[in-house]
């Protein structure tokens, strides 16, 4: 056997013998590998197509393919043009770095180690050269298709028309360009420190570069190579310190009241703009110095270049600015900046649209003595809303909630209708789908039974029933009333945050009445058709649910809805866009529509201020609902419009986006960028006009920039003595901000009452009245848009929100009355804290609800009315009124300190007397007996008896009133009786 002394040894140490060979997998098995490894391929593949397909079919579905296609081919285009870009710059300088290598030799110990790796890499030189470009091109792609917004603007920027006041530039070229530029500037950068890293450890790799062998550090080649990419890199540079000159006029940096300065100060100006004119020149000198080295080959000259440029930037750029600051500007700071102040002033009120705010200097107090004329002044004034949208909910919940499976938004909402002819402030809410109330909780009944709503409710603003209830106008299921006939169905709502199948062969649930369940088939054309095996998987995939694969509930006709939310729709539609917290529904046409505001934003206005749009838009109603938070694109701005009115039909989902601001350079641009997505303001309908409104989140950004921006004087501003502030939510312990509030009112110099937003300004670090802002909230008005500001004098002391109702907690009546309105496990709630101008002075009123008995909805009990130092705390306003204007109301003592707060905390209640009078005694028997009568009605399901007790409870409760206020205020035993909740249908 001769073949066996070839047989090599055992290495192993074990005993010899023919080698067993393992045998190759059986081809069943391999062909089962490939399969499955196929399949899975497959599988991601589809994973990712899924995602696209179900865009682009949702897209289709709402007729805004366009929207898609665009942004997705810019997306495409940017991805590839920068990422081929990245690629074939850091590949060729790999390349070059190769080509231009020395003849090797192991001389030196260093070479000798760096040759195993040339031998190692050699036979795969050329995947690895592509697995470098693909993955630095493929990231800087993807970082470029990020940019898409940008491109779009700077493609298609028309001009503002307006100009900065340092270059002369239009503020397009800030707004539009240079974003651009800079994002060239940073790709370029990229580009020049991967190349330069690259072609080094190439170089270093193939001998190039020597750290450790004798001789000569770099070879020609490689100095020259690398020179050329320094020279690049420091050229950039030179372009980054020309474009920073046009950068100051839209750089942010603290100063003085505000931390959101935007704009040139005195040593940006006069140190920081011609440093960075003699930086730019020393950088290009040292970028030819480097080019130089081509010929030179010697670094000598360009490290001394590049020395003196960073030498520069430290004491030219850094040090000579803060020479400026301390020994020009401190000196004399409101001299040097007052120019420069102007200019931020001037253009931070162009900006946010604040420029025309007719600022009003108002007595705060009352100039006519007639209290009988000012009583019949009040219904001139305003219609001044009880029902606050804010408190009621629960209230529409119980009485109109009808079934389990529907409910109301957190917060209402404002609107104006007509009745008998007169238009009326209106609180408003659909019946939407509550998933949480589905008596049976699994996928058929989630997605295919419980798909919409029903139905609108709405109820008088200004008034309420006997029973402290809303006094409703729509109601009922299905609803009726003032609005007549609509299509009542609510496919699209706030709540409705999951998708549905509808129209196939599972029938809907509609509504239910007393003779039963009424089942209903979708008959609209929203949504995707599920028709196409493809498109169900694709969902199947998409939403992470099989069964809508092979499920038999989804048959011919079946549709799939979802991004259902008003806001949600709007922003997928335009993402350009920046969404108002609150969208609103309103009847118009027979349909229920979402109206919806939008803005257009940017950051890059030279000059003006900076607000972050996050912080601004919060208040007290966003703490406690997330669901009113802005919806921004871009949160840090200097400039917004209300440029968009969009609408979503409730029922087909239907969206569509008007032109509101036509002047908009903004929305122009955009609209070049995505033709045929709005619609020109001349198609906005008469009845849709009527329901239109200002929006609640732009009101809050100019009104806090106003609290610093009311003023036009640039030394007054800079001393920071005229700074104003929110005030807190005094009915509100979340600490945030009171939210502005819808009313129909007259300000001083307007002749009818308008449909407006109002708001109040305090001092800044105090609690009493600054100012009182209101804006024309109406667009069928011809000032509609317009801000007013009534400012009080500074020495007249005019209590402000929190103020006011600290008194209103420490009168000792109110008080009395509060604690037993509180008693037994009732809550007493405060609602919207309501300021009118009158007669020189301003009226508050705030209604007061009750959440007591067995039923845990709040209602209207009582209304807080001051005026002129007179206050009242009656059953309704009208009693309120009379008892404040006919001088029977309780004198409030003016706050000792205009620093401090005054009265107690909300709910406490003074100390009490030693005495009292047996007649107070007896009505908080009576109370106390009428309050267990009622109980045991409820008990007994017996309404009747239950209402007659809640009539003896109130007359009661103000028989212990006027003996209080009648006789010395004493000790009063707290009964248990409380003004409870009135029965209304629960299902």
């Amino acid at each position: 056997m001769p073949t066996l002394a070839f047989q090599m040894p055992d290495r192993g140490g074990g005993p010899t013998g023919p080698r067993i060979r393992v045998g190759r997998p059986s081809r069943r098995v391999r062909t089962l590998l490939m399969t499955l490894g196929v399949l899975a391929v497959l599988g991601m593949v589809f994973t990712m197509f899924a995602g696209f397909w179900t865009d682009w079919l949702w897209y289709r579905s709402v007729d805004y393919s366009s929207v898609f296609t665009t942004t997705l081919s810019t997306k495409i285009g940017l991805f590839v043009v920068f990422g081929l870009l990245m690629a074939v710059s850091v590949g060729f300088n790999i390349w070059l770095a190769h080509r231009l290598r020395p003849p090797l030799s192991a001389m030196s110990m260093e070479q000798q180690n760096l040759d195993r790796y040339r031998m190692g890499i050699a036979p795969y030189k050329k995947w690895l050269l592509l697995g470098i470009t693909a993955l630095v091109g493929l990231i800087a792609g993807a970082s470029a298709s990020s940019q898409w917004r940008t491109w779009l603007m700077w493609v298609n920027g028309v001009s503002f028309g307006q100009k900065d006041p340092q270059f002369n530039l239009d503020v397009s070229f800030y707004a539009f360009d240079l974003p651009w530029y800079r994002f060239l500037l940073g790709f370029g950068f990229a580009a020049a420190i991967l190349g330069l890293i690259a072609a080094a450890l190439t170089h270093y790799l193939y001998g190039g570069l020597r750290i450790t062998s004798p001789g000569a550090r770099a070879t020609a080649a490689a100095t020259g190579h690398l020179s050329v990419l320094l020279g690049i890199f420091v050229a950039l540079k030179a372009i980054a310190y020309w474009l920073d000159r046009y950068g100051l006029a839209v750089k942010s940096s603290d100063f003085k009241a505000t931390d959101s300065w935007t704009g040139l100060r005195y040593v940006d100006a006069n140190a920081y703009l011609p440093a960075k004119t003699i930086l730019f020149c020393i950088a290009v000198i040292c970028a030819l110095l480097f080019f130089a080295t081509l010929w030179r080959r010697t670094w000598q000259l360009p490290v001394i270049g590049f020395g003196l440029m960073v030498l520069s930037a430290i004491l030219i750029g850094g040090l000579y600015p803060a020479i400026v600051q301390k020994f020009q500007v401190q000196p004399n700071e409101q001299a040097k900046e007052a120019p420069y102040v102007e200019k931020n002033l001037a253009a931070t009120r162009e900006a946010y649209g604040i420029d025309d705010s007719q600022v009003t200097e108002y007595p705060g107090v009352a100039e006519t003595k007639d209290q009988a004329k000012l009583r019949d002044d009040v219904a001139n004034a305003a219609s001044i809303r009880i029902m606050d949208p804010n408190i009621v909910s629960p209230t529409f919940q119980q009485l109109q909630q009808i079934r389990n499976y529907y409910a109301f938004p957190t917060n209402l909402d404002v609107d104006r209708y007509a009745k008998d002819g007169k238009e009326q402030d209106t609180v408003i809410g659909l019946r939407e789908l509550n998933y949480a109330g589905i008596p049976k909780r699994n996928w058929i009944n989630d997605h295919f039974r419980y798909t919409h709503g029903y139905g609108v409710v709405a109820a008088e603003g200004t008034s309420a029933d006997a029973g402290g209830r809303p006094a409703f106008t729509e109601s009922d299921l299905p609803s009726k009333g003032d609005l007549g006939t609509y299509e009542q169905r609510v496919y699209y709502g706030e709540r409705t945050t999951t998708y549905s199948i509808v129209g196939g062969p599972q029938k809907e649930i509609d509504y239910s009445d007393d003779s039963g369940e009424k089942t209903y088939s979708y008959k609209g054309d929203s949504g995707v058709n599920l028709d196409n095996p493809m498109n169900r998987a694709a969902y199947a995939v998409a939403f992470g649910e099989p069964q809508i694969l092979y499920s038999g509930a989804i048959g011919e006709g079946s549709r799939i809805l979802y991004n259902r939310t008003p806001k949600e729709r709007v922003e997928a539609i335009a993402p350009w866009l920046t969404i108002d917290g609150d969208a609103y529904p309103a009847v118009i046409d027979g349909r229920i529509q979402w109206i919806v505001d939008a803005y257009t934003t940017t950051n890059g206005y030279p000059y003006a201020s900076r607000t972050t749009l996050g912080d601004t838009t919060a208040d007290s109603l966003t703490a406690t609902n997330d669901q009113r938070a802005v919806v921004a694109q871009q949160n840090q701005v200097n400039y917004i419009r209300n440029s968009v009115k969009a609408t979503v039909d409730a029922y087909s989902g239907e969206v569509k986006l008007y032109q509101w601001d036509t002047q908009d350079p903004v929305l122009k641009t955009w609209m070049k960028a995505f033709p045929d997505t709005v619609e020109p303001r001349s198609e906005i309908s008469r009845d849709l006009m009527d329901h239109l409104r200002y929006p609640q989140d732009l009101f809050k950004v100019q009104r806090e920039l106003l609290t610093r921006y009311h003023v036009k004087d640039a030394n007054t501003f800079l001393s920071g003595s005229e700074v104003w502030q929110v005030p807190d939510d005094p009915t509100n312990k979340t600490g945030e901000t009171v939210p502005p509030y819808y009313l129909s009112m007259k300000m001083p110099d307007q002749d009818e009452q308008v449909f407006s937003l109002t708001t109040t300004f305090t001092p800044n670090g105090r609690d009493n009245l600054s100012a009182f802002m209101a804006v024309n909230a109406d667009p069928g008005t011809g000032d509609y848009g317009k801000i007013r500001i009534l400012k009080l004098p500074t020495s007249t002391t005019v209590s402000g929100p929190k103020q006011v109702q600290s008194q209103f907690n420490s009168q000792q009546d109110i008080a009395e009355t509060i604690r037993l309105l509180r008693g037994g496990d009732s809550e007493v709630e405060y609602g919207n804290l309501l300021t009118v101008p009158l007669d020189g002075g301003l009226l508050y009123v705030e209604p007061v609800y009750v959440r007591g008995g067995g039923l845990k909805y709040p209602l209207l009990r009582k209304v807080l009315v001051t005026y002129g130092g007179q206050t009242a705390f009656e059953d309704t306003l009208e009693q309120a009124l009379d008892k404040v204007f006919g001088g029977e109301g309780t004198p409030v003592e003016p706050p000792a300190d205009e620093g401090e707060d005054e009265g107690t905390d909300e709910g406490t209640t003074p100390p009490p007397s030693t005495q009292q009078p047996s007649t107070v005694q007896e009505a908080l028997n009576d109370a106390q007996k009428a309050f267990e009568a009622g109980q045991e009605a409820l008990k007994n399901n017996d309404w009747e008896a239950y209402g007659r007790a809640q009539e003896d409870l109130e007359d009661a409760l103000r028989r212990a009133e006027e003996a209080q206020s009648g006789g010395a205020g004493g000790a009063r035993s707290s009964p248990r009786a409380t003004a409870s909740a009135s029965p209304g249908s629960n299902s």
